[in-house]
């Protein structure tokens, strides 16, 4: 019974981690092999404080109790091996591992703050960090590794500017203060409330600050793929106005599907659907729509009603097969469609011309249908994707000509059963 948030992207699949265990290769690019050393702690009632103050990290995988089932058995050591390889990986780091059993440790659990069985929680000084990612060693090494940064980066240089304004895929603040002994406090501690998800950077340079446009203690919001910042509204800001503002705005019109936070991004849904674009980065067509899709992006930053979410396939390799299995695609297209995140239910643009790809205007058009509702995921329910006789049997039962109802809307939709 031990389920890591198990949705439309809960398949988490580990064979990565038979790589890293039995793998070889040349060296200087040998993956580390598991070399058997426990590291990480079971964690109870006699250890949980000396743990917690051990470690400049502790991460910390809350379970269910050990399943009967073999099948479960296996999962929930897979889930330990990859915590294994990870400590070992990162072993000169300062960082502590550990499982908490939600049956025999509940105690501890609530003491902890524990909450959601089959999350893992990192501790950092007073803070409490879920991980809403891929439960694997590299992305959970990466995580790990951005939490124990500083949570501000600062900008001194052109080179660094460069840097910063190609992150555009990334929600990202900055702001420009006088010094350490400034607001610059107020937005550390702001900062340290979305670490590592969201990116804050800041500069005392008064070069940079022209640069981006930056007056004294004034803030900017990159919103992901937009070319203009959004300026926080007052000078200076308490770190209060800071949290709230970057609450209220991390919803992204655009944003991109990541895997060490991709539960995160797939349980912020709208009424319980996502608008939902596959497209290869690397692929000319996929790039195309991809520019078509920040176009839209652009035009439509201000409706809070509109957020689409970019699958890059490239990204999700282990994924690929399942996600056009169960939405029926051809993901070596870019697709877009409205997914419901409770059954998968999913509806489709017919995207099937093979010389072009829809305009801004088209899809924008597509959009405010979903939005309206005139496409809806309950369109699948009445039977479009079925065979023949499942057709058939289904005007007999709601006695209207769906073939008719079909043939209008075929232009324009493609749906997937």
């Amino acid at each position: 019974m031990l389920q890591c948030r198990f949705s439309i992207l809960s398949g988490l699949f580990l064979a990565e981690v038979f790589f890293f265990f039995f793998g070889s290769a040349e060296e200087g690019l040998e993956f580390p092999n598991f070399d058997g050393k426990d590291r990480v702690l079971d964690i109870n009632e006699r250890n949980y404080k000396k743990a917690v103050r051990r470690f400049e990290l502790l991460c910390l995988f809350y379970h269910e109790p050990v399943p009967n089932h073999k099948g479960l058995q296996k999962r929930l050591q897979m889930t330990e091996l990859v915590l294994e390889l990870t400590a070992q990986v990162l072993e000169n780091k300062d960082i502590g591992f550990g499982m908490v059993d939600a049956q025999r440790d509940f105690k501890v659990a609530q003491k902890l703050g524990l909450v959601e069985v089959g999350s893992l929680y990192v501790f950092k000084d007073d803070r409490i960090i879920e991980f809403d990612g891929e439960l694997s060693a590299d992305t959970l090494v990466e995580f790990l590794l951005d939490v124990l940064e500083d949570p501000v980066e600062m900008i001194k240089n052109a080179m660094e500017i460069r840097a910063f304004e190609r992150m555009e895929e990334d929600i990202r603040l900055i702001g420009y203060f006088k010094g350490e002994d400034s607001y610059f406090k107020a937005f550390r501690e702001a900062s340290e409330h979305f670490q590592p998800y969201i990116k804050f950077f800041a500069t005392f340079d008064k070069s940079v600050a022209k640069h981006l446009s930056l007056k004294m203690n004034q803030v900017n919001f990159y919103e992901p793929f937009m070319e203009e910042p959004a300026v926080l509204p007052g000078r200076p800001l308490t770190e209060l106005d800071i949290v709230d503002f970057v609450t209220q705005h991390r919803r992204a019109t655009l944003r991109k599907l990541r895997a060490e936070n991709m539960f995160e991004t797939w349980e912020d849904d709208m009424d319980g659907i996502h608008i939902v674009a596959f497209a290869e980065e690397e692929d000319p067509d996929g790039y195309e729509f991809l520019e078509i899709l920040k176009d839209v992006a652009r035009d439509n930053t201000n409706n809070p009603e509109l957020s689409i979410v970019w699958i890059d396939p490239d990204d999700f390799p282990l994924l690929t097969t399942y996600w056009e299995k169960t939405f029926n695609l051809d993901l070596f297209r870019p697709q877009i469609g409205v997914v419901n995140v409770t059954d998968a239910d999913s509806v489709w643009l017919d995207m099937s011309n093979d010389e072009d790809l829809p305009t801004a205007e088209e899809l924008e058009d597509w959009i405010e249908d979903v939005l309206s509702g005139r496409v809806n995921t309950e369109d699948d329910d009445g039977g479009f994707g079925d065979d023949e006789e499942e057709e058939e049997e289904e005007e007999e039962h709601q006695g209207y000509d769906r073939e008719e109802d079909r043939g209008e809307r075929r232009d324009q939709y493609e749906d997937e059963d």
